[in-house]
């Protein structure tokens, strides 16, 4: 495609300039029409001698970021060089078995922006999905309430994708500073007696000021041991929403030992954080030991994160063998600790789920909310409850809770 730099075809050239930032923008880079008039305008001062320097024009006009680079340098690769890379990103497209440990797939992702809507199973009916994450309306309900455990390589990829559409809402707290506002329900007598020094005393406007308020902050502690596998991966992507957004969240991950990986969610591109924490975690889909990790939590973590007014969501199938009681010990500390408790448990997918186990009986009487976590639908119940409002922990004998605690009680 360089040869369309010659003199003889500059329009072609430019609309393979604009092209080739369209595709960036699709593959989930933030690029607006500005950068695109800057990548023209800087070719026609520097020239196109050769694949070097337009690299580097291409580079410093369309990117800002570091962690934006690879992606770049994939996609510069496959539109400027080598066209026939196109057939091995369709290979890509191919459904595969999901590796047990989270991964990037940039190489997917720049495929489905290069080549639009189209994919190896679009001309075949009997594919359940399309492959490029778009269900419709119909296939969107069925993906709501699908398992993840029993989903297909296409179901998997198109939840993942209503996953990262997804935005939790989260409880507004009242600060002690004020704001000014239209409609305030006080006088903000500081601006008001400013205002009327400015128009010499005569009149004022009346200013009005409201409290503050701030999204309330969230933790999440989340079990990464073999039977919590497949889960942990699918709120990984429900973390990383979280993490991207105004409220203040702190993320860990536990098998046999905490890990924190606050800091490899908050990448912008959510393949570059989960290939964060896959970099940064060693005990994944191995054991478990809650309480140890809990425990671990309590000491080094607890008054390092503003826990008093937190929501903490403790995700995990309770499935402990040893350590029972330290388990119960530090489940009712992180319970003080913080301002809301609320366990996450896919088992109770099972209509069935009976408290039977004792790390379950353990940790039952230390959470507020007890709610299920197998499918995008129980996801979005969580993103609901984090909206309700409470002044102190709410009962943990309400509803379906109580039939929990009434059952570990008898037994």
């Amino acid at each position: 495609m360089l040869a369309a730099a010659t003199s003889d075809a500059p329009r072609a050239f430019a609309a393979n300039v604009v092209h080739f930032a369209r595709v960036l923008r699709k593959a989930g880079l933030p690029l607006g029409t500005d950068r695109q008039l800057l990548a023209l305008e800087a070719l026609q001062v520097t020239g196109v001698a050769s694949r070097a320097d337009l690299y580097a024009v291409l580079r410093a006009c369309l990117i800002d970021r570091i962690e934006h680079r690879a992606l770049f340098d994939q996609a510069f690769a496959v539109f400027w060089r080598d066209p026939e890379l196109l057939e091995q990103l369709l290979a890509l497209l191919l459904p595969a078995v999901p590796h047990p440990r989270p991964g990037p797939e940039p190489g997917r992702r720049l495929a489905e922006a290069m080549l639009g809507k189209r994919s190896p199973g679009a001309d075949n009916p009997s594919s359940p999905l399309p492959l490029h994450g778009q269900p419709g309306w119909s296939d969107r309900e069925r993906l709501r309430k699908a398992d993840f455990d029993s989903m297909t390589a296409e179901e998997w990829t198109a939840a993942q994708c209503m996953l990262r559409a997804l935005r939790p809402w989260f409880r507004r707290i009242a600060t002690r500073r004020d704001a000014p506002a239209a409609s305030g329900c006080r006088i903000d007598l500081r601006e008001l007696l400013r205002e009327s020094g400015r128009r010499g005393g005569d009149f004022a406007v009346l200013a009005r000021k409201k409290r503050r308020t701030r999204p309330e902050a969230l933790v999440a502690v989340v079990d990464i041991s073999g039977s919590m596998s497949r889960y942990s991966r699918v709120f990984l992507h429900f973390m990383h929403a979280m993490a991207n957004s105004e409220v203040a969240f702190s993320a860990f991950v536990f098998g046999t030992r905490l890990t924190p990986i606050t800091r490899q969610l908050r990448a912008h591109d959510p393949d570059e954080a989960l290939a964060g924490v896959v970099e940064e975690v060693e005990d994944w889909a191995g054991g478990t030991r809650i309480g140890p990790c809990l425990r671990e939590f309590n000491l080094r973590w607890a008054r390092r994160l503003p826990l008093h007014e937190a929501t903490v969501l403790l995700v995990t199938d309770g499935l402990e063998r040893a350590d029972i009681e330290l388990l119960s010990a530090e489940a009712s500390r992180l319970g003080r600790s913080c301002g809301r408790l609320f366990w996450l448990n896919p088992l109770l997918r099972y209509e069935g789920f009976e408290p039977k186990a004792r790390g379950v009986r353990a940790l039952l009487p230390h959470v507020d909310r007890l709610l299920p976590m197998h499918n995008v639908a129980s996801l979005e119940q969580v993103a609901r409850a984090l909206l309700t409002d409470s002044t102190r922990r709410h009962s943990p004998r309400e509803g379906r809770h109580s039939k929990y605690l009434h059952h570990a009680s008898q037994l």
